[in-house]
């Protein structure tokens, strides 16, 4: 048996499934794709979670595209995050070119064009469905976790949870906390301590600053009503294929706390919503994150433990997440050792610290007699990468350079009419287009501060009628004093009589 030969059994073996796989390109061997050597990832297995990792150019974006069509045709529904923009071409058939054929000859995959049905969606207030969530669905915990407040200032959170829970006060949008956060250090300051204890105003002032810094950052325009349900992110359409839902975050990239607290907002909520699934012969949805060191370089150790949580257990949900980012090395090794597929581009060697981060990305990956892995990294070609992935009893596969297959959609962004065109169609964009104010905590606790000024602004003209009356009325003193003076001077004037006429008597 030739070195080739046994290199496509060793391959062939390792990749085999009973289930349903999704074929992610073929297997290379000393630069050369070797034919009918196929990587296969089995659908059972990919709620395993996984890391997408590679330098700038290297094809990161149509893996994810190629991944996001073969789910789609099984029926699987996927949520990619896109921030740089370039992943909406999906909605649009693709073109068969000489280099796309010429690639998928070499390892044997037949090619065809196709289109997948899409939904854009927005943060902010780009062209698509809304994404909203309110303040009360986060809960005191996770909000609490988001702002990066310490467990004093948390516990103030927990206590104005509380107390809008109590009072049936719901708490929707920024406004409310920060109405309810200046009403107990302010008018009901007397009640909150009655009734909680007493809360510092400088903690108070605390958590206020963070939640402005969150409202700069977007906040404003994600928290509040209509809230986005998670059952629209499992639709299949007609032909049976998934929705690939797609939330574009291009304007959010200088706003990473508006991107990790709705990535974190939306594994919980998946999480708490979802039943468990135990082993199912496919996920439920499967979702990207791009750019994920956005997340990791700005969230604090206490965020970085509800992810690591969240990513342990969801997938018992049926669900599957993928960090996607240039280096491995951006997500924290914690989160790294959870993620069962890998697949790695090509990593770029300019300063000794890359070179380091080259050797410890090596070091992740299973050996092979076949790749000297460390020097292969540098030297894999645009739509190569290295992959390993875990077969259905969960033992990770043979690393494999593979040269992937191309996507069959668009391997470009749409245009601006394409845009519109799409969301013309979209049923959720005319669910969510409508932004909800109803009254809330800060109505409310307004309406309450309202009535409390106008009963004291009319005790306080009740008093001062009070004093004018009073003032006007001639006092108990003052009557008392003229009815004397009259007694006296009576008595006086009677005197005076008695007086005359006794000189009159005795003369």
């Amino acid at each position: 048996m030739t070195a080739t030969a046994e290199f496509s059994k060793y391959i062939n073996e390792g990749y085999t499934s009973k289930g349903e796989s999704i074929i992610l390109g073929g297997a290379i061997l000393n630069g050369e794709a070797v034919a009918d050597t196929l990587i296969k990832v089995p659908l059972k297995t990919l709620n395993r979670h996984g890391l997408i990792a590679g330098a700038t150019g290297t094809g990161k974006t149509k893996t994810i595209q190629v991944f996001s069509e073969q789910l789609s045709s099984f029926g699987i529904p996927v949520l990619m995050m896109d921030i740089k923009g370039d992943f909406s071409g999906i909605a649009q058939e693709g073109e068969e070119k000489s280099f796309i054929t010429e690639r998928h000859t070499k390892i044997n995959v037949p090619y065809s064009t196709a289109s997948f049905p899409v939904e854009l969606m927005s943060l902010s207030q780009q062209n698509g469905v809304r994404l909203r969530a309110t303040i009360s669905e986060f809960g005191p915990i996770l909000f609490s976790r988001i702002l990066d407040l310490n467990d004093t200032q948390a516990g103030v959170v927990s206590v104005i949870f509380k107390y809008c829970d109590d009072n049936k006060m719901p708490l929707l949008d920024l406004k409310d906390i920060k109405k309810v956060l200046n009403y107990i250090t302010e008018e009901g300051k007397e009640e909150i301590t009655e009734n909680y204890g007493k809360i510092s105003t400088s903690t108070t002032g605390i958590i206020l600053r963070k939640i402005i810094e969150l409202e700069q950052q977007g906040g404003d325009l994600f928290f509040g009503e209509k809230s986005f349900e998670i059952d629209d992110l499992m639709r299949i359409d007609e032909n049976g294929k998934g929705y690939v839902n797609i939330i574009r975050l291009t304007d959010i990239q200088d706003k990473p706390k508006l991107f990790s607290t709705f990535m974190l907002s939306l594994l919980a909520e998946i999480y708490q919503q979802m039943p468990e699934k135990g082993d199912a012969d496919q996920p439920e949805l499967v979702i990207f994150i791009d750019e994920a060191h956005l997340i990791f370089n700005e969230a604090s150790k206490a965020l970085l433990d509800q992810i690591e949580t969240i990513i342990k257990l969801i997938r018992s949900k049926g669900i599957g997440v993928y960090f996607v980012t240039q280096n491995p090395m951006d997500v924290p090794a914690s989160v790294l050792a959870q993620l069962g597929l890998k697949i790695q581009h090509a990593l770029r060697a300019f300063t000794a610290n890359d070179r380091q981060a080259i050797r410890q990305t090596a070091d992740n990956y299973p050996t092979s007699k076949y790749y000297k892995t460390e020097d292969e990294l540098t030297s894999l070609g645009i739509g190569e990468a290295f992959v390993t992935a875990l077969n259905e009893k969960g033992v990770p596969t043979p690393l494999a350079a593979t040269m992937m297959r191309a996507p069959m959609s668009r391997m470009d962004v749409l245009t601006e009419t394409e845009i519109t065109e799409i969301n013309s169609r979209s049923k959720l964009v005319r669910k969510y287009s409508e932004e909800i104010d109803r009254e809330s905590a800060y109505e409310i606790l307004a309406k309450k501060i309202e009535e409390a000024n106008q009963q004291a602004e009319a005790q306080a003209e009740e008093e001062t009628k009070a004093e004018e009356k009073k003032s006007s009325e001639p006092s108990t003193a003052s009557v008392i004093g003229k009815s004397v003076a009259k007694v006296v001077t009576s008595a006086t004037f009677i005197r005076g009589v008695f007086g005359v006429l006794s000189k009159l008597f005795r003369k």
